[in-house]
C-alpha cells in the first residue's frame, strides 16, 4: 500500500518545557506554543492565584512516514499502542564551568570542574530513573522524576503525563536552587555547592500499530529552561535561525533563491522594534514614534515595496546591519547585543551580536530588490497546519521560542547547537543509546580541541547534556546579564537577552494613565515614555541581587500583551503594548503613584477617589531605586 508506515517519528524533535513553582493542577500549566507566532494564553493568566508561575510543559507527538518519506498521519492512541520512555538528569553542578564558548577557536578559554573540590563526582548529578508512560490521559505520582539526589537530598525534576490523544506531555522542575551548605550565591554562572532543577534528556517512543507492526520512532531531546518572562516576544537572531544556518553552511537543507520579505526580513525588523517593550534603548531607536519603528504601517510599506524609488531605503537599513563576516568592532552597528566574547575581550567584532549569515544574505538580496512579497499563511492551531508541515512546525516553533546568542553562556540552550557534531539529520540531535550515561571526565581542562573532536562530548546527546554548558543556578545568570554595563552610553546597550530576561518595561501603573483618556494627552505621553528597571525590588548591590532572584524569582513581573483603548492620542499611543503584570507583591501603586494621580486631577471640580489605601504604619512596596552597573566580568 502507497500509505503503508514504514516509519514513525517524534515531533518537535528538541520540546523546550519551562520552570515554574505553581502545583500543576488542572489550569496551573499550559501548553508551549505549537505554531509559529503563538502565544498561549492559559486560563488565568501565566500565574495562579497565589502570585506562582505555571510551568510550560512541552507535549511531544509521533508522525507515521511511508516509504517516499511522506507523513502519512500522527499516530495517537486510536491508531496504535504507544509506549513513551523519557530518561531526564541536570549534570551542571558535575559538568565544567562556564568561560566562554568553546568552539570558538582560537578564542576559547579552557575549563576546569565545577566543585572541584567533591572527588565523587556522581553525587554532583541529579540522575532520576527513567520512566515510561502509555494510554490517555495518565498522571499521578509514578510518573513523577523524584528521585534523583544532589549530594544526597533528593531533587525533583518534573514528571510524565499523557492527553486525551495519548500523546506525552512533559512538565519540568518548580525553579528551585540550594545550596548544600547554604553559601551565598556570587557569580553569574559557576557557583559551586548550587544546583538547580532544569534537565534536559531523551524521548522515546515505541509504537504497536493496529495490524501488529512494531516500530521504533526516531528519538526527539526534551529541554527544561527558565520561565519566558518576555510572552509573544522574540530574539532577532532565535535558536532556529541558529541552527537553519549552520544547515545551510553544511549544506543539509537549501535555502530559498529569493528571501519573501514577510518571511525572512519583517520578522528581523519587527523583533527589534518589539523589543522596546523590554530595552529602554531600544524603546529610544526602534520604538513607538520613532523614525526607525520596524512596526509602523508607513515604513512597512516602504520597506515592502520593489518600487525603484525605495530602493535607497532599503539598502540605508541593510548597511545598518552587523556584517557577520567581519572582523572589524563596529559597535554602533545592529542590532545592538552583547556578543560572544564580551567579558573576555574588548573591541573585537565578536563583542556585538551578529544576525546569522542566512539572514545577513536574504537582507543583503533585499536591498537589492530581489525578494518577494507573499505574505506566509498564518495559523492558529497545529491542526490548520498542512499534514506534511505539521512536523517540521512543532520543531521550528519550539526552537524559535528560545535566543540564539549571545551565548555567554545563554539562557535556555546554548553554542554546542551550532556545531555540526551534535546533529544526526537536519533538526535531529544525535541521541546516545538506550541506557548510555554521558561521560562526565574529560581531562582536567576542558578545551576546543576536546569538544569538537568526532569522540568528543557533543557526539551524541543524552541525559543532562544540553543544559550542562549553562550557569548555575540559572538564576544568577539572568539576575546578571542585562543591558548597559558602560554607564557612560547614552542608552543601556548593548542587551543581553532581553526578549526572554527584560531590562527595563513598562509597568502596569504607566500602563493605566497612559490608556486612560481623561489624562491630557502630553501627561500620557510621560506615562508611556516612562520604564522601569524590572529588577528593581531586589535590591542594588550585586550579590544581594542575585540572592534575591534565587529566592523571588517567582515575585518578578511577566512582560504580556495588553490592548489599548481606541483613543491614541492623535496617533502618537500605539494600539498594542506589552506590560509587565502579576508583579508579586508590589501590585498595589505606592504613595508616589498617588501623588502622580492627584496631580493630573488638581484642576478638576471632582478628583479620582483615591487609588489605594496604604496600610497604616507598614509600606506596601519597596522604592524604586536606580540600579548601580557592574561590569559581568567583574562578577
Amino acid at each position: 500500500m502507497s500509505n503503508a508506515i514504514v516509519k514513525v517519528a517524534i515531533y518537535p524533535a528538541i520540546g523546550i518545557a519551562r520552570v515554574g513553582n505553581a502545583p500543576a493542577g488542572k489550569d496551573d500549566y499550559f501548553i508551549g506554543p505549537e505554531v509559529s507566532g503563538q502565544v498561549p494564553n492559559p486560563p488565568g493568566g501565566f500565574k495562579d492565584k497565589q502570585g506562582r508561575v505555571k510551568k510550560q510543559a512541552a507535549r511531544f507527538r509521533i508522525y507515521g512516514y511511508d516509504s517516499k518519506g511522506n507523513v502519512v498521519r500522527e499516530i495517537t492512541a486510536a491508531d496504535a499502542d504507544i509506549q513513551w520512555r523519557v530518561e531526564i538528569a541536570n549534570m551542571k553542578s558535575g559538568w565544567y564551568m562556564f568561560n566562554n564558548a568553546l568552539d570558538l577557536v582560537g578564542a576559547a578559554i579552557p575549563s576546569q570542574y565545577r566543585n572541584l573540590s567533591v572527588t565523587d563526582r556522581s553525587r554532583l548529578i541529579i540522575s532520576p530513573t527513567p520512566l515510561s508512560i502509555s494510554g490517555k490521559n495518565q498522571s499521578g505520582d509514578k510518573y513523577r522524576f523524584d528521585d534523583g539526589e544532589f549530594m544526597g537530598t533528593k531533587v525533583p525534576l518534573g514528571e510524565l503525563r499523557t492527553d486525551e490523544q495519548g500523546r506525552l506531555i512533559f512538565l519540568g522542575g518548580d525553579g528551585h536552587s540550594a545550596s548544600y551548605t547554604n553559601t551565598a550565591a556570587v557569580t553569574f554562572a559557576n557557583n559551586d555547592t548550587w544546583h538547580d532543577d532544569v534537565s534536559d534528556g531523551p524521548v522515546r517512543a515505541t509504537v504497536k500499530l493496529k495490524d501488529g507492526t512494531v516500530l521504533e520512532a526516531d528519538p526527539a531531546m526534551v529541554a527544561v529552561t527558565p520561565p519566558n518572562f518576555g510572552q509573544g516576544l522574540y530574539g532577532v537572531v532565535s535558536m532556529y535561525d541558529v541552527v537553519y544556518n549552520m544547515s545551510v553552511a553544511q549544506n543539509w537543507v537549501k535555502k530559498p533563491k529569493m528571501p519573501d520579505f514577510y518571511e525572512h526580513i519583517f520578522p528581523i525588523l519587527s523583533r527589534m522594534s518589539h523589543t522596546q517593550w523590554v530595552n529602554q534603548g531600544f524603546f529610544m531607536a526602534f520604538g513607538q514614534n520613532s523614525p526607525a519603528d520596524f512596526n509602523d504601517p508607513k515604513l512597512i510599506k516602504q520597506l515592502s515595496s520593489t518600487d525603484k524609488k525605495d530602493e535607497w531605503l532599503r539598502k540605508r537599513v541593510f548597511n545598518w546591519f552587523r556584517d557577520p563576516d567581519s572582523t572589524d568592532y563596529q559597535p554602533a552597528k545592529v542590532p545592538p547585543f552583547y556578543g560572544d566574547y564580551f567579558g573576555e575581550y574588548s573591541e573585537m567584532a565578536l563583542d556585538d551580536l551578529s544576525i546569522t549569515t542566512v539572514q545577513y544574505d536574504w537582507l543583503k538580496s533585499w536591498a537589492a530588490g530581489k525578494f518577494t512579497t507573499e505574505k506566509p499563511v498564518r495559523y492558529k492551531t497545529l491542526e490548520e497546519v498542512p499534514l506534511q508541515d505539521q512536523p517540521h512546525m512543532l520543531t521550528k516553533t519550539n526552537l524559535d521560542d528560545c535566543l540564539g546568542g549571545p551565548f555567554h553562556p545563554g539562557i535556555e540552550l546554548t553554542w554546542p547547537m551550532r556545531v555540526p557534531l551534535m546533529w544526526k539529520e537536519p533538526f535531529r540531535l544525535n541521541i546516545a543509546a538506550e541506557g548510555d550515561k554521558p561521560e562526565v571526565n574529560w581531562g582536567p581542562l576542558l578545551s576546543t580541541n576536546i569538544v569538537l573532536e568526532a569522540g568528543g562530548p557533543l557526539a551524541a546527546s543524552g541525559p543532562g547534556t544540553l543544559t550542562r554548558w549553562l550557569g548555575v543556578p540559572w538564576q544568577t545568570d539572568e539576575a546578571s546579564c542585562l543591558s548597559g554595563y558602560d554607564p557612560s552610553t547614552y542608552l543601556p546597550l548593548p542587551s543581553f537577552w532581553a526578549a526572554r530576561v527584560p531590562n527595563q518595561v513598562m509597568s502596569m501603573d504607566s500602563y493605566k494613565r497612559a490608556t486612560k483618556k481623561s489624562v491630557p494627552d502630553g501627561q500620557r505621553l510621560k506615562h508611556f515614555d516612562y520604564r522601569q528597571d524590572w529588577l528593581r525590588d531586589f535590591g542594588t548591590a550585586y550579590t544581594t541581587k542575585i540572592n534575591n532572584m534565587i529566592k523571588k524569582w517567582h515575585y518578578l513581573g511577566i512582560i504580556v500583551q495588553q490592548d489599548g483603548e481606541v483613543d491614541d492620542a492623535n496617533g502618537l499611543l500605539p494600539k498594542h503594548y506589552w506590560i509587565e503584570t502579576r508583579r508579586r507583591d508590589f501590585d498595589t501603586p505606592d504613595a508616589t503613584y498617588e501623588q502622580v494621580v492627584y496631580a493630573e486631577n488638581l484642576k478638576t471640580e471632582k478628583p479620582e477617589e483615591k487609588t489605594l489605601q496604604l496600610k497604616a504604619g507598614v509600606a506596601t512596596t519597596t522604592p524604586s531605586r536606580k540600579r548601580r552597573v557592574i561590569p559581568r566580568n567583574q562578577m
